[in-house]
């Protein structure tokens, strides 16, 4: 009779805990934000398009925007963190890049006194 009722109560807890870890909800899964570089081909107010090149080939990118660039420009560099949704590309911040001149002269750098 004792095993019978320990048996019983130990399904009892067990059963309790599932009920207990089935009532918790999964958290959302959140998208992947990426980001590419690139050159701007076409802007407008709904997308932007950009070639990239990757690995030595030339690469087409079409992104929609959440809000419009007005400081963009065909023509700029730029890099655009991006999130994949539904098979769709949409930018979610898109901001110029400004390469620094690796190829300056020794000459033409400032130098800075010590003190």
């Amino acid at each position: 009779m004792r095993k019978v009722l320990s048996f019983i109560i130990c399904m009892v807890l067990v059963l309790t805990a599932t009920a207990f870890a089935v009532e918790k909800s999964t958290p959302a899964v959140k998208a992947a934000k990426m980001h590419a570089t690139g050159k701007v081909i076409e802007i407008s107010n709904e997308q932007i398009k950009i070639e990239r090149t990757v690995k030595g080939d030339i690469e087409t990118m079409e992104f929609a925007l959440d809000k419009s660039s007005s400081n963009i420009s065909t023509g700029d560099s730029v890099k655009i963190e991006y999130t994949e949704k539904d098979g769709k590309l949409t930018a979610s911040k898109v901001s110029k890049v400004v390469f620094k001149n690796r190829n300056a002269k020794p000459s033409e750098m400032k130098s800075v006194p010590v003190k």
